[in-house]
């Protein structure tokens, strides 16, 4: 199964010399530290313009395995709620990413609620929008694709659970990228102030806590299973240490703040 671009030329240039140079823009190595090793990271998914600065951040300063696990959330409502694909390629203006189906089929056995379906991944731009920065800066990477459109959280631990033993059992390296902007569409000082709210949890591993807040104080992180879903893998693994890379808002780059989108760059260790 070959899975074409839906968001190229909307979210990212559709054009791959173009596509190139502005993911080169936003992940500069050259005066870059030695990348450090990590077990997952969070990045966000909107348009580069808004939230390249901040995904190309995190990816410039951790090491890149040669297998990942792409997490991201279902934003529209067809296909299955927990939805993966084994088989096949995602095609960028870059060229084309393989999945890792030795790894799916893994991911399957460890998840059974995880469903096999086109649907769900077919206009699905959460995980997409990350592939060209991989593409570019780990070359021969094979992936697994799996978004979550459902906020339960049991289900959403249990799918993190599976992924917990995976990656205890592999003895290749894995990274976990999960994709996820922050707050919606509140004023810029609003956002700002969610968004420390739901960070703070993040940064204390802490998925129970992450899910009771953004329920709590409306804060409307678009990858909230997601990032849950990882979150209790971190913890099942043991990870003890957790880095805010990168803040911004929508703001930043086009200047509006009185309806904003909040991005965080964070790594997981």
């Amino acid at each position: 199964m070959l899975r074409f671009p839906a968001v190229a030329g909307k979210f990212y240039p559709a054009h791959a010399r173009e596509l190139s140079s502005l993911v080169g823009q936003f992940t500069d190595k050259k005066s870059a530290a030695e990348p450090v090793h990590v077990r997952a990271c969070l990045v966000p998914h909107a348009g580069y313009v808004y939230s390249g600065v901040v995904a190309g951040a995190v990816f410039s300063r951790i090491f890149l395995p040669k297998k990942i696990l792409l997490l991201g959330v279902r934003h529209y409502p067809r296909g299955e709620a927990l939805a993966i694909l084994s088989e096949g390629s995602w095609r960028t203006p870059l060229g084309d990413a393989a999945i890792d189906s030795s790894l799916a089929q893994r991911l399957r056995a460890a998840c059974p609620a995880l469903r096999e379906d086109t649907v769900a991944h077919s206009q699905e731009h959460s995980l997409e929008v990350q592939l060209p920065f991989l593409q570019e800066l780990d070359p021969g990477f094979s992936f697994v694709p799996v978004v979550l459109g459902t906020i339960r959280f049991d289900q959403l631990v249990e799918v993190g659970e599976g992924i917990a033993r995976v990656l205890s059992e592999d003895k290749e390296e894995i990274l976990v990228v999960t994709s996820s902007d922050m707050n919606h569409y509140e004023d810029d000082a609003t956002t700002r102030r969610k968004d420390r709210k739901a960070i703070d949890h993040m940064m204390q591993f802490d998925a129970k806590g992450l899910y009771q807040v953004c329920r709590d104080e409306e804060i409307s992180m678009c990858g909230l299973g997601p990032t849950v879903a990882m979150l209790t893998a971190m913890q099942r693994l043991g990870a003890k240490k957790a880095e805010l890379v990168r803040y911004a808002t929508s703001g930043d780059a086009m200047g509006d703040r009185d309806a904003v989108v909040g991005y965080a760059g964070m790594t997981f260790a």
